[in-house]
């Protein structure tokens, strides 16, 4: 884990340099150092808190008091009428307001504050001598001696005013590299492979990691972790495999070994070693997951750090070492075999040829076309991400397996990362893929530029059987934009992720011990501070888990681990196993192996329907949950090894339905009833319905149902483009198709449209085509009008 470093950050800056662990100091450039020194200053930059997210804490008002009245003793008993007048009063006061702006308490709290004031007073049958006392003074007037008590009691109720400093200083991340003092005590050598897919770059790193003495290798994939691990060892060089949820030992007795390859979460920052490889470092910029290569970055303690990846992050990189004083050497390389992008589109399923993979980026068309293809007498492999990886293995064989007659496959951009195939033609189904943006919010969109190089790249694989990679698309419409979209240049990575540690919301919790883990993220979030180099990542996961089990009692550290966990919060029974999992933890009883087969009805049977498919899909990841939770509270999870062994069972059942899914699709589509969720049918549209779509609901249940859509523009200049060429009467067109085609049953069987709905959109859309053609404005426009114009003339 990081190091929290800020007691460090309250040091005066001088120009040009930062305070670092060991007397040392950071360089910056010229335009960071001014950012710094005027951080340094303190209050003239501090960022104004949401105070929108500081939940006051309740305070009961003093009910019959055991002892006498003191107060009222020593003057008279308090008139509440007279009293709320002067309250009320003392609210009002201009300059009241302005001390409390004075005190941090702004519009929003100084209410809020006051309210609970009043309703503390009104209500408790004695307070306090002195401010007993007080309340009767004020009938003569004197409002202003309220406003000592009105502040104790706001601090009171919102404990973060007295400690607003320490929070800032808690949440300042503008210096991380002082994180890692270990990396800071030894000068780095940083060599950056740069390269398009398919060039060698990660080969040439690895090379050098194999003659180290030791090294460590940080992928973003299980799969990719695995392969360097299997690539070690077969050229017997020991090498050990860490991820989240396993550990592989090259020793038959257990001894480390001085290689190991692991996903990039779980790397040390602690254990020295000569050479490290870190891969895709593109991805410092993932909304999610960017603070992993930020920290493994910064934080490694090698002497050569070997960076692999897009040269769109070369500059980003080299501005990073050099706030830590270490250079950048970069190589760059070209891609082994050529790319061709085709001057037609695929068209039909019926120009399919050996070596084609088809590129989807929704699950619903890889069942559809998955079927589609089978009904030709084709043979097709399915690879998307939910698999396990033994299943993407194994499906990865069966379709490079020269012998085998499965010679298509279809898959989502999973194939981009992690697995060895022999495409000769990468396919788009669509160019549209639903995204998260800055604020978490679902929405479809254009792929990148980065990511159609990354799928496309996997065509023509150096040392295939294919010398060459050709790319094109289902539809000619998209052909053109695709084109557009791989000739633009790559967005250059202008920041790197950051994460709070456990070690700050724990020195949060102490200066806010009421508040809930979601609301300590939340305030965190909202103080923190960083400089143009870094951004904090989204946390949307993990409030969500810290909200899903907030009600169960468990101390900060474990409650952070659990919400740390790696699952889908869109799978309904990864979720409510995850809650049983923190409630018998609660309850300080291990979960054993009997308890999970119990919840889990294990041994579970081969899937007859997709439903079932997606179901064992789930309660993989509900073993693969446990088995993460194991290497973190081994005395409470202590059966991994025998989770382990079923789940390597599990994904043999999973291997077997995804072998047999035209099957499985058959068998839902058969089994389907009105008002049920179904595989969409072999006529589904291939995602030409996505042009004019945002995604406006999450999975309903099961993985198998694709978040559904309504026709909305999406905003941005490709969108436009695609919209550019399309007139109404095929829109009409479209509707009518859509109305008897598979998108309608679909909305129909979700409950989402019933069929009075659906004449009454394609009267709608009608009319409106005929008003445009007209020059008419919508009938819904005349009908606004004449009642407008009926209120005038009332």
């Amino acid at each position: 884990m990081r190091r929290c470093a800020w007691p460090l950050l309250r040091l005066p800056a001088r120009a040009g340099l930062v305070p670092r662990y060991g007397g040392a100091a950071v360089r910056l450039r010229p335009a960071a150092a001014a950012a710094a020194s005027s951080s340094a200053g303190g209050e003239g930059s501090s960022r104004a808190p949401d105070t929108s997210l500081f939940v006051p804490v309740p305070l009961k008002p003093v009910g019959d008091a055991a002892e006498e009245d003191v107060g009222a003793e020593l003057t008279r008993p308090l008139d509440k009428g007279e009293v709320l007048k002067n309250l009320n009063k003392f609210y009002k006061r201009k300059e009241i307001q302005r001390l409390g702006a004075e005190n941090g308490l702004d519009a929003r709290l100084f209410h809020q504050a006051f309210i609970s004031f009043r309703k503390y007073i009104m209500e408790s049958s004695s307070v306090s001598a002195d401010l007993h006392i007080i309340l009767n003074d004020i009938c003569c007037g004197h409002v202003d001696d309220l406003f000592p008590f009105f502040l104790r009691h706001a601090k009171q109720i919102f404990p973060m005013l007295d400690c607003m400093d320490d929070l800032r200083k808690i949440s300042d991340l503008r210096l991380p590299p002082n994180w890692y003092p270990d990396a800071r005590a030894i000068q780095r050598k940083i060599i950056f492979h740069a390269g398009p897919t398919n060039s060698g770059k990660t080969y040439h790193a690895i090379q050098r990691f194999l003659s180290a003495k030791s090294g460590v290798y940080c992928g973003p994939l299980k799969l990719l972790a695995h392969e360097i691990f299997q690539k070690s060892n077969d050229a017997n060089v020991p090498c050990d495999l860490v991820t989240g949820e396993e550990r592989v030992y090259a020793n038959e007795d257990a001894r480390q070994a001085p290689h190991i390859a692991c996903t990039i979460e779980m790397c040390s920052t602690n254990t020295p070693y000569e050479v490290a490889v870190i891969d895709e470092i593109q991805m410092i910029r993932d909304p999610a997951r960017g603070w992993a290569w930020t920290r493994a970055l910064l934080g490694l303690c090698a002497e050569e750090i070997h960076v692999c990846g897009e040269a769109a992050a070369i500059d980003l990189v080299t501005e990073l070492m050099y706030t830590t004083g270490e250079e950048v050497e970069v190589r760059n390389y070209k891609r082994l075999t050529p790319l061709t992008v085709l001057d037609y589109a695929l068209e039909s399923l019926d120009n399919l040829r050996p070596g084609d993979c088809i590129v989807c980026f929704s699950k619903n068309d890889i069942y559809a076309i998955s079927r589609q293809i089978e009904a030709r007498g084709l043979e097709c492999a399915v690879i998307y991400g939910s698999l396990p990886p033994g299943t993407k293995l194994e499906q990865a064989k069966k379709f490079n397996d020269p012998n085998d007659p499965c010679k298509i496959l279809v898959a989502t951009d999973a194939i981009g990362m992690g697995l060895n195939l022999c495409i000769k033609r990468v396919i788009f189904n669509s160019i549209l893929k639903p995204t998260i943006n800055e604020k978490g919010e679902k929405e479809i969109d254009s792929i990148t530029t980065s990511q159609a190089l990354q799928i496309a790249g996997r065509a023509g694989r150096y040392g295939s059987s294919f010398k060459q990679g050709e790319v094109t698309t289902m539809h000619g419409d998209d052909l053109m934009q695709l084109k557009e979209i791989l000739s633009e240049p790559v967005r250059p990575v202008k920041a790197a992720g950051l994460h709070p540690t456990p070690e700050q919301i724990e020195m949060f919790a102490y200066h806010l011990p009421d508040a809930t883990l979601s609301n300590l993220i939340d305030i965190f979030v909202s103080l923190s501070q960083v400089d143009g180099l870094y951004f904090v990542c989204n946390i949307d996961d993990f409030k969500f888990l810290a909200d899903m089990i907030q009600h169960i009692p468990l101390n900060l550290r474990s409650r952070y681990v659990f919400c740390t966990a790696p699952l889908n919060r869109k799978e309904p029974f990864v979720c409510t196993m995850l809650l049983k999992f923190a409630r018998q933890f609660s309850r300080n009883e291990p979960l054993t192996f009997d308890w999970l087969c119990r919840h889990t009805k294990w041994p579970l049977a081969a899937p007859k329907n997709i439903k079932e498919l997606v179901h064992l899909e789930a309660v993989h990841d509900v073993f693969d949950l446990y088995l993460w939770l194991s290497y973190r509270f081994m005395d409470m999870f202590p059966d991994a090894v025998l989770v382990r062994d079923i789940q390597k069972k599990l994904d043999d059942i999973i291997q077997v339905g995804v072998c047999n899914i035209t099957k499985l699709i058959r068998a839902s589509q058969s089994a389907a009833a009105p008002g049920t969720a179904a595989v969409v049918s072999e006529d589904f549209p291939l995602s030409r319905t996505r042009r004019d779509t945002r995604v406006v609901s999450d999975h309903h249940g099961a993985k198998s149902t694709e978040a559904l859509s309504v026709a909305a523009e999406v905003p941005g200049e490709r969108r436009a483009k695609n919209l550019k060429g399309y007139r109404s009467a095929t829109r009409q067109e479209d509707l009518k198709s859509h109305g008897r085609g598979s998108l309608a049953n679909r909305l129909l069987r979700e409950g989402l449209l019933t069929q009075e709905m659906l004449r009454q959109l394609e009267s709608e859309w009608q009319d409106q085509h005929r008003n445009v053609r007209y020059g008419l404005g919508s009938k819904r426009d005349d009908q606004s009008s004449s009642k407008e114009t009926g209120k005038k003339k009332k």
